[in-house]
Order: structure tokens, then sequence, then C-alpha cells
């Protein structure tokens, strides 16, 4: 089983939605590709991406519904 995708978007959103998750034991992996500490004047942000393990997804999914349900 590998990764999947759950969430794409704003930083702050991203770790909201990681702690709900992390509150059930479920693990995250974020991948934030932003360069704004390497290259400060680059301005452009990219979108902050949440990943979890596949086998998790069934416990996942009705935090993931209730946290897009607020935003």
């Amino acid at each position: 089983m590998g990764l999947i995708k759950i969430f794409s978007g704003e930083e702050i959103l991203a770790v909201t939605l990681k702690e709900r998750l992390e509150e059930s034991d479920i693990n995250v992996v974020i991948r934030d590709n932003n360069q704004a500490n390497v290259l400060p004047s680059i301005q452009i942000a990219k979108a902050v991406e949440l990943f979890i393990q596949e086998v998790d997804f069934g416990k996942a999914n009705p935090i993931i519904e209730e946290f897009r349900l607020t935003i």
C-alpha cells in the first residue's frame, strides 16, 4: 500500500487538518514545495499537500469530510 493525497491548499488549512488527523492516530505526511525560505525574493506560494497511508483512508475520511464542510 502507498500514500494517497488527501489535501492540497493553503498551509494554515493543511496544518489544521493534519492536527485533526493526528488526534485520531493517523500519520500524515506533509509536502511543502514553497521556496520562500531559500529564495526570499520569490513570493509565489505553492499549495501544501497532505498524504496518508491508503489503509488509513477509511478512518480518515469522516474527519476529512467534516473539515471540508467547515472551510
